[in-house]
């Protein structure tokens, strides 16, 4: 498939191809560009933007910005809570999701109001490994 994207490029030459290409996909999308194979493709990428992985105090804001967002005043993830989740996630912001989304249903069923690290432990462990 990405053969022919590089023929739909070359419609009419860079200067004045009317086609605008939004490329999103996983880190094995540049990975697979970045072979030989598709130089030509890789070689028109414009803007290249990718989400980096977190370190522990911006797994911590990112995870209190969205629940910000979703309207929560306190905080729900004690810091043990916090440790759990960045050594699940390597600070991968989809496995951040992923762990915090588990937790907040099992906490949900339970009647917890603040999610502890042996309880999020517990969650990766059982739902998430």
């Amino acid at each position: 498939m990405l053969e022919e994207v590089r023929f739909l490029l070359n419609l009419k030459m860079d200067s004045q191809s009317p086609l605008a290409l939004i490329l999103a996909g996983q880190s094995e999308l540049w990975d697979k560009l970045r072979l030989q194979a598709y130089a030509a493709i890789h070689q028109r990428v414009d803007i290249l933007c990718q989400v980096s992985k977190l370190d522990l105090a911006k797994s911590k804001a990112y995870i209190n910005a969205h629940l910000a967002f979703a309207g929560s005043a306190k905080e729900i993830f004690s810091d043990s809570a916090h440790d759990e989740i960045f050594k699940f996630s390597s600070g991968i912001p989809r496995l951040i999701n992923k762990a915090c989304t588990a937790a907040l249903l099992y906490g949900a069923q339970n009647n917890k109001n603040i999610i502890e690290g042996n309880m999020l432990k517990f969650v990766i462990d059982s739902e998430l490994a």
